[in-house]
């Protein structure tokens, strides 16, 4: 597990970076918003310890421009702040949980292994092809960091791909789930569906997932294209 921490106090990052590495994890610290941000952007971390008052950017803004940018490692806010507002605050901008200073190292590096074993069990549940991955518990798809925005159709349709990867999956068969077998449905707009489904899954990515396959329909390439 590689964690960030990112705060802005050198005896209490360093020994955070300490406590997480005789853990067994890897620790990488930052020092203010800015940095932590670009170290966000890097990838590759499973959780982030994030302190709220930092230099340049402090940690709520850090944790909205994250979230914005399709960040979704789950990150624990450290914070001074004791208010029940200020506790809203920190799960309104995206925190997964907090914890108010001073704090037990064992709390935090407990709190850390839950959010861990929640993320660990999303991602158990999403569906994956390549960096394709649909969540079917939220709806939400993403191509790698970025999230695509499908209509509720366009979403079944994925789904239903997802479910038969690597496998054909007929006309009939999308009538059937997708339109509840409605026969008044052509077959013209099942393909202007699919159409605008590789419009936003495939072509921004140059990809092609969703392969055709003459006379049996259509199939999801395991690897995501």
């Amino acid at each position: 597990m590689r964690v960030l921490v990112v705060e802005d106090e050198p005896r209490l990052a360093a020994l955070l970076v300490q406590t997480l590495t005789e853990e067994g994890w890897s620790a990488t610290a930052a020092a203010d918003g800015a940095t932590g941000l670009e170290a966000v952007r890097t990838g590759g971390f499973d959780g982030v310890v994030l302190d709220w008052m930092l230099p340049d950017l402090d940690g709520p803004a850090v944790l909205q421009a994250m979230r914005a940018e399709g960040h979704a490692v789950p990150v624990l806010m450290l914070t001074a702040r004791t208010a029940l507002d200020d506790r809203v605050t920190a799960l309104d901008v995206g925190a997964d949980d907090h914890l108010a200073k001073p704090f037990e190292v064992a709390e935090l590096l407990a709190r850390l292994r839950a959010l861990h074993r929640r993320a660990t069990a999303s991602i158990v549940a999403a569906h994956r092809a390549g960096d394709l991955v649909v969540d079917p518990q939220t709806r939400r798809v993403f191509r790698g960091p970025t999230e695509v925005d499908l209509t509720a159709r366009e979403f079944d349709i994925l789904a239903l791909f997802m479910e038969e990867v690597g496998h054909a999956v007929s006309r009939y068969r999308i009538l059937e789930e997708v339109w509840d077998g409605d026969t008044d449905i052509s077959s013209n707009v099942i393909d202007v569906h699919i159409g605008r489904l590789r419009g936003k899954i495939d072509t921004p990515f140059g990809r092609s997932a969703i392969q055709t396959l003459r006379g049996a329909g259509y199939r999801l390439d395991p690897a995501g294209g």
